[in-house]
């Protein structure tokens, strides 16, 4: 077997790319789940990275408005893509390769319980 190329993803990107992997979530939602990884940036530097993972075809952005007190609230809202899906499993099989523990542990979780695969 051939050697895997280094992931053209961050590590950080691979996070967020992660926790989209099962629904969509709001920017605000996606910053929450960030923080409880200990990742702490500002508003204007998250959405920075977001539109450039939507630039790169990993996530999509849309709008997802709402009327509170009268005011209209937009709130930007991702979701993962085929392509972002790809690049997470060629990220996830990369580290599965080059770390051998971790191939013993990403195998003891799939016997627990079904993965998209």
């Amino acid at each position: 077997m051939s050697p895997s190329r280094v992931p053209d993803i961050t590590h950080l990107q691979y996070l967020v790319l992660t926790a989209l992997r099962e629904h969509a979530l709001l920017g605000r939602h996606l910053r929450r789940q960030l923080s409880q990884h200990g990742v702490r940036r500002s508003a204007p530097a998250f959405y920075q990275m977001m539109a450039r993972l939507e630039d790169a075809g990993l996530v999509a952005g849309d709008y997802d408005q709402k009327i509170i007190d009268a005011q209209i609230i937009k709130e930007r809202r991702y979701q993962l893509t085929p392509a972002g899906e790809a690049s997470w499993k060629r990220t996830r099989d990369f580290y599965v390769e080059t770390i051998p523990d971790l191939a013993a542990a990403v195998n003891r979780l799939r016997r627990k319980g079904p993965e998209r695969a």
